[in-house]
This record gives C-alpha cells, sequence and structure tokens, in this order.
C-alpha cells in the first residue's frame, strides 16, 4: 500500500487538532484564526496549516473574509438538524422494528442498563454509548440509505458545539425515552417504536434550544 506523503499527514494532524479545539468551544464562534499563530502554536509549516483550514472550511466550521474566522453557530441550522433526525431516526426506528434480532434487543437491554448509571460514568462515556444506541437501531432498520443519512445528520449534529451539559434529571429522563424506544422494538410495535423516538428527539431539541438561548 502506497505511503501517504508526509504534507498529507501533517495537514490531516493539523486538522485533527484544530478541528478538536473548535468542537470543545476552544476556539470559539466568531474567533479569528492566524495562520502564523496557528504555525507558532503547532510548531507546523504555512502548508499543512492552510490546508487544514481550507478543510475545515468544507466542513462548514470555519469561513475565509479578510482572514480565517471560526463560523458562527446559525441558530436555523439547529431546527434543520433535529428536523432531519426527526424523519430519518423516527422512520428508521419504525422500520428496525420489523426486523430487529433478539442479539441487537440485548444488546440495546445492556445500553440502557449502562447509561443508568449517571453516577459513576462521564458524560463523555454516556455519549459514546447514546451515539451506539441510536445508531446500533438505524443499522437495524437494514436499509443503507437510512444509515447513510444518519451518518450525515450526526456529523452535522455534532457541528453545533453547543456548551450543552445535561442535568441529571435530564439524563436519567433521556434513558426512560431509550427503555420506551426499546420496549416499542422488543414488541416488534413500528408504530409505537417511531412514536417514542420521535418524542424523544423532540426532548432532546427542547433541550438543546434552551440551551442555545443562553448560549
Amino acid at each position: 500500500m502506497a505511503k501517504k506523503p508526509a504534507s498529507n499527514l501533517a495537514a490531516m494532524s493539523v486538522h485533527d487538532m484544530l478541528r478538536t479545539k473548535i468542537m470543545t468551544l476552544e476556539f470559539r464562534a466568531g474567533e479569528r484564526l492566524v495562520e502564523d499563530d496557528i504555525t507558532a502554536m503547532l510548531n507546523v509549516g504555512r502548508t499543512p496549516v492552510r490546508e487544514a483550514l481550507l478543510r475545515l472550511q468544507g466542513e462548514g466550521l470555519v469561513t475565509r473574509s479578510k482572514g480565517w474566522f471560526v463560523k458562527p453557530i446559525e441558530p436555523s441550522r439547529i431546527q434543520e438538524v433535529f428536523e432531519n433526525r426527526f424523519a430519518i431516526e423516527g422512520v428508521a426506528t419504525g422500520f428496525a422494528a420489523a426486523k430487529i434480532s433478539e442479539e441487537v434487543l440485548a444488546e440495546l437491554d445492556a445500553m440502557i442498563s449502562e447509561m443508568d448509571d449517571v453516577e459513576s460514568k462521564p458524560r463523555s462515556e454516556i455519549n459514546r454509548i447514546n451515539h451506539h444506541f441510536h445508531e446500533k437501531i438505524v443499522e437495524a432498520s437494514a436499509n443503507p440509505f437510512f444509515k447513510e443519512m444518519y451518518e450525515r445528520t450526526q456529523f452535522q449534529y455534532w457541528n453545533l458545539r453547543l456548551p450543552i451539559i445535561f442535568t441529571k434529571e435530564q439524563t436519567v429522563a433521556s434513558n426512560d425515552q431509550h427503555r420506551e424506544i426499546f420496549e416499542g422494538l422488543k414488541a416488534h410495535d413500528a408504530k409505537r417504536a417511531e412514536e417514542a423516538a420521535r418524542n424523544h428527539i423532540q426532548n432532546t431539541y427542547e433541550i438543546v434550544s434552551e440551551a442555545f438561548e443562553g448560549f
């Protein structure tokens, strides 16, 4: 297998580091990104920095206008992303109810139990399990188009970069909603499963919208 040029590897590394700083809000929305400052901070040349910024621009995370800036978060995008989740995950969950296997149901049940442990698990781990839970359901729909659209929506969802911290009560309520989805899937009741998924997404949207208002 051919090796990637060193310059490409450097650009990928710079891209990953800059993307992390944007996603964790270390670089705030609207903040100017000066190429010379980034080269000094990361101890790299200007070419990989430029290539990384161009890639971030293509992902919608930075914008260029007399300099590079972290792209501001647009409130309308929040609604759009959740509308996509509402449509895609709702329908996919309904289809999954008819096709889901006992093995996948057992996996989902175990994930819900893990997410019940809000006291000892860090929020990052809860997020990881939560993502896997929803991904597993979309996969159970056995429709590659749903999977593709789900992955695109998830990319946009995490690009929102909102400083959202769910309270313990919200986390517990969210997992109760996961249980409702699970019960619909377990009963192979498409209508019940889809409705539970849509209710869960709507509740999450309300939490995110409220958090954004104070941002």
